[in-house]
């Protein structure tokens, strides 16, 4: 993997992780389309620059995070995160069996498009209008819903969103909250796959890979630091988009990606 492939996958991870599309349907068409080979490092790249992704929502709700006068706000994070933690521990090896196929990640990216075609539609009357009213119960149950991206192509944003808005959320509160539930989920799959998982498989070898030159070094820095930037602008984007058209648009949108890459997929590559 060269600079400018490594710029390209960082501006991806910034631009689509917070956004219901599904970052790693994405990831895997750009690394078919340019030939990146997945190997260790890049494989270490791709889930250590979702680090930089984090810290944008830090640093937009930072009021929000760093309030430690309200500490049922992280009350209700670690129990929504306790699923995915759980859960995903169990079902690793399968989730990376099905990486390796895209196909069924194009289709499943088709599913979740046509399904985010009706979301509005079926829920319509919102109880739940900010984060303050949203109770554990109803966080842990977003927290089940957020497993469903376990499925490469489903996308995290969408799973918690969609749940988000089965428990009485408003569009905009389950934007946020998927968002904010985002911190602990993807620090904890950062830190597992960065260091507990390459110590118990390889003996420190990933982090032999990240620093064993300058190039890789640069490379690490400058991912965390385009996709910070990119997923600044990708959530402010996201929440303008859903204030005023729902989730229609992203819907059509993955129809028509998930329609092309499995097309790619199946006849082209």
């Amino acid at each position: 993997m060269n600079t400018f492939q490594a710029l390209l996958i960082a501006i991806i991870e910034g631009l689509t992780e917070f956004l219901p599309v599904s970052s790693t349907a994405h990831m895997v068409f750009v690394s078919s389309y340019f030939g990146i080979q997945e190997d260790d490092f890049v494989k270490l790249f791709q889930v250590s620059i979702q680090f930089g992704a984090i810290l944008a929502v830090v640093a937009l709700y930072w009021k929000k995070f760093f309030d430690f006068s309200k500490f049922n706000f992280y009350i209700k994070l670690i129990a929504a995160v306790i699923p995915a933690l759980v859960l995903g521990k169990l079902f690793d090896d399968k989730i990376e069996a099905v990486l390796g196929d895209p196909v069924p990640i194009a289709i499943v990216l088709i599913i979740g498009g046509i399904i985010l075609l009706f979301v509005d539609s079926r829920f319509q009357n919102p109880t739940v209008l900010k984060e303050e009213d949203i109770t554990v119960k109803k966080a842990v149950i977003i927290g089940f819903w957020q497993c469903l991206a376990m499925m490469p192509g489903t996308s995290r944003s969408a799973a918690s969103i969609i749940g988000g808005m089965q428990q009485g959320l408003t569009r905009h509160a389950a934007a946020e909250f998927s968002f904010f539930l985002a911190v602990p989920t993807m620090l904890a799959v950062t830190c597992y796959s960065v260091f507990l998982k390459t110590y118990e498989t390889s003996q420190m070898k990933g982090y032999e890979l990240i620093l064993k030159s300058d190039e890789n070094i640069k490379m690490f820095i400058i991912g965390n630091l385009i996709a910070f930037i990119v997923a600044v602008l990708a959530i402010k984007f996201f929440i303008e988009i859903i204030k005023k058209y729902g989730f229609k648009p992203w819907g059509w949108y993955r129809i028509i990606v998930g329609s092309f890459l499995l097309i790619y997929f199946t006849y082209l590559n």
